[in-house]
């Protein structure tokens, strides 16, 4: 009996393991799609990978590693590359790195709500920047030792592949984790308001981001108004459109990334991207505590005046009958 009961369980398993292999795959298909080529390696300033698998990883535990080592295996051999040394190498810091930001932010209790300012701060840096660092690491210090990129090209390449890891997290991972736990507006001016926000973030990206003009601080605005009035779930995918549409003129190298070298956009990219995410993020994360906050004390106000109402009617009981000055009793017959 129990060896069948342990099939299914096995079943399940191995299958959320393809499925996170398979998202994983398709993320990097799709991150590919803006990629760069510095000093010879191939990077992007958005890895989706990262933020998916920590996503995943948040929400099944850590029985789905086998499924990102699959996942970034797949991708590497996607784009002509092999399961060599290097290759390996470069798949296992791609699981490590993930694996280690979701240990480390289930050690700290991280809450996948981000309905506090510590799960904010937390995923910025035991989610993102920190563990981040293992997978650039390892990937640009293998490249290096084979000789597949000089030695002069080792901090930029380094800088890129750890940027990009990090962006994936503080961009894609809240946008997963929201996904999950988003509601429609219920009212039809939240509805116009959703809508309008959507227009001009996307018009104002636009302009920001392919006007000849220093214009790239007009998003903010846009990322607070998100933040204050949808928090995470009107933050994330409006931090999502930013940093894509950004990526794209950095990578053509226009608008206010133009007469830049390429390593130059990348650095006025990621610079716009951190800011960006850092402050839809953490913003959206200290207006969600607030809110809980209020409704908690709302609720507690209402339990204080019900008591009180339960109390009052006792009182005027105990009040009854009415007597005068030398505690005589007045009432008639």
């Amino acid at each position: 009996m129990m060896r069948t009961e342990g099939f299914p369980r096995l079943g399940m398993t191995v299958l959320r393991i393809l499925v996170v292999a398979a998202a994983y795959f398709a993320g990097g298909r799709i991150g590919l799609l803006q990629q760069v080529v510095i000093q010879g390696a191939v990077v992007t300033p958005l890895w989706l990978p990262t933020g998916i698998a920590l996503a995943c990883l948040l929400w099944q535990g850590l029985r789905v590693w086998p499924g990102i080592a699959l996942g970034a295996c797949l991708v590497i051999l996607s784009i002509g590359g092999s399961i060599d040394p290097v290759g390996f190498g470069i798949a296992a810091g791609n699981t490590l790195a993930p694996v280690c930001a979701f240990l480390m932010l289930r050690r700290v209790r991280f809450r996948v709500t981000l309905d506090r300012l510590r799960d904010g701060v937390a995923l910025v840096f035991l989610g993102g920047l920190g563990p981040m660092l293992i997978s650039s690491t390892i990937g640009a210090g293998l490249l290096l030792l084979t000789g597949s990129m000089p030695q002069s090209g080792f901090w930029i390449v380094w800088w890129t592949w750890w940027a990009g890891d990090a962006m994936g997290v503080l961009v894609i991972t809240p946008l997963l984790l929201v996904l999950r736990m988003a509601r429609l507006p219920s009212d039809a001016y939240r509805w116009a308001e959703a809508a309008a926000l959507l227009v001009s973030a996307f018009a104002v990206t636009l302009l920001a981001t392919r006007s000849d003009l220093a214009l790239l601080f007009l998003v903010f605005p846009l990322l607070v108004w998100a933040a204050l009035r949808f928090q995470l779930e009107g933050s994330a995918p409006c931090m999502l459109l930013v940093s894509a549409m950004a990526n794209s003129a950095a990578i053509d190298q226009d608008g206010p990334f133009d007469r830049h070298t390429l390593v130059e956009a990348m650095v006025n990219l990621q610079a716009l991207n951190g800011s960006a995410a850092l402050t839809s993020l953490l913003l959206s994360a200290v207006v969600t505590e607030q809110n809980i906050v209020r409704a908690r004390i709302e609720q507690a106000c209402q339990d204080l005046a019900e008591v009180v109402e339960r109390l009052a009617p006792g009182k005027a009981s105990a009040a009854w009958p009415p007597r005068d000055e030398d505690g005589v009793e007045t009432r008639g017959g």
